[in-house]
């Protein structure tokens, strides 16, 4: 889950809300420090476990001061996060295996709360422990895909190791944006015009865009929609490390349309943590993410479907997901739609908005009869279809026996759905 504030660190907007965007593969920190050291990218040494001794016996091979245990979940704002059980902070600084198996008792098989999961949080069933290093700077890096570049763009700043966030409100100018022609790649004077920002001197530069570089390469191959690494560290002159350039702390987006590309990355998927209505969906072919609403949405159509959200928001209620079962659902996909929108305990009414082209009217409505009948549906479903075989459908729908409204147009509809919660 990446920053929210990632749409303000370009010149241009992001159309983005990556912390409901499960369309993206997602990778826990431990896995995405596994593939970034596949391509030369500097990380710790650690190892992930999943039990309290597992986690003694990796301390127990690492050879540094300083041991950093992680609660692996798929979200940011770990270290300042809490447990369901009352215990304080996803990420800790460790000097022994003891204290790591004391501590990973805390945090496994609890739920880990924090500002990107919202109150439900996600329950710990890794933890990763890794070698700590002494480091004088930290720093900011991210490489994202940008609709408004038509193109990646790379973000730097040199107040790593803080809410990014907050850098861009309060501190915009330490932030710099570097549009690359992706039939380029990344050229050597944008990734030196990068780290002179940031601040990186001497053979420091020359690791910095090696590191860089490293990064965008994986970015490119593994069709990654957003690589952040905050903080990315120098450490210390006198360390052993000597004062080398170490990715700390990564979260990398992936996107599903290539997933036919990368079939081993994307086995690494955990449905675990995600919303389960929208792991269904996603197994039907329809595109679901869910809001807070309380009227259930069922469209085809993207355009649609949000000027659907958007009527219901105008007559004073609240669409409770985005639905979209695309240009050609069949009776079978608009049962589980309905399947899905009724898991959901906030959805007082179902709203369904078809204009049928491909999709014929008369389909959808035995669909809704048929789902409706099997779901036992005992809430207010409005139903409003336009185009091809409208009359049947309508029909199809009067004749069903059931408590179905149906409307006219789409703003119709609307007040009538949120007329039905009133």
């Amino acid at each position: 889950m990446f920053c929210r504030a990632i749409s303000r660190l370009v010149r241009t907007p992001l159309r983005l809300n990556p912390s409901r965007q499960v369309r993206w593969l997602n990778l826990h920190e431990y896995q995405a420090k596994e593939l970034m050291a596949s391509y030369g990218v500097r990380v710790q040494e650690g190892y992930v476990a999943t039990t309290a001794d597992e986690a003694f016996n990796v301390a127990s091979k690492l050879t540094a001061d300083d041991l950093i245990l992680k609660a692996q979940i798929l979200a940011g704002g770990r270290g300042k996060g809490h447990f369901d059980t009352g215990f304080k902070g996803g990420v800790h600084v460790l000097h022994s295996a003891d204290e790591v198996k004391d501590i990973s008792e805390k945090m496994l098989n609890n739920v880990l709360i924090t500002k990107q999961t919202g109150p439900e949080g996600q329950k710990v069933s890794k933890v990763l422990i890794h070698e700590g290093v002494d480091f004088d700077r930290e720093f900011y890096f991210a490489i994202l895909m940008d609709r408004g570049h038509g193109g990646p763009v790379i973000v730097g700043s040199p107040m790593g190791g803080m809410d990014i966030e907050k850098v861009a409100e309060e501190h915009p100018d330490k932030i710099h944006s570097i549009p690359v022609d992706i039939s380029k790649g990344l050229l050597p004077h944008q990734s030196t015009e990068m780290a002179k920002f940031l601040g990186f001197e001497g053979s420091a530069m020359d690791d910095a865009t090696t590191q860089m570089k490293a990064l965008y390469d994986m970015f490119i191959s593994e069709d990654a929609t957003q690589i952040e690494i905050n903080p990315l560290v120098q450490t210390s002159p006198n360390s052993a490390t000597k004062g080398k350039v170490f990715c700390v702390d990564a979260k990398i987006g992936f996107d599903d349309n290539a997933a036919f590309r990368h079939k081993d990355l994307f086995a690494l998927r955990d449905f675990s943590l995600e919303d389960q209505r929208e792991v269904a969906a996603g197994k039907h072919d329809l595109n679901y993410i869910g809001l807070d609403g309380s009227i259930g949405c069922m469209v085809n159509g993207a355009g649609l479907a949000m000027a659907t959200m958007d009527l219901i928001s105008i007559h004073g209620a609240s669409p409770a997901n985005f639905l979209d079962v695309g240009g050609s659902a069949s009776k079978d996909q608009v049962k589980e739609a309905f399947k899905i929108l009724t898991s959901d305990s906030k959805v007082k009414a179902i709203l369904v908005n078809i204009f049928g082209g491909i999709m014929k009217c008369d389909i959808i409505a035995s669909g809704i009869v048929e789902a409706a009948r099997d779901i036992h549906l005992a809430i207010p479903l409005v139903v409003r279809l336009e185009g091809t075989n409208v009359e049947l459908g309508k029909k199809i729908l009067s004749e069903s026996g059931m408590e179905i409204l149906t409307a006219d147009d789409l703003d119709d509809a609307a007040q009538k759905a949120v007329a039905s919660i009133s």
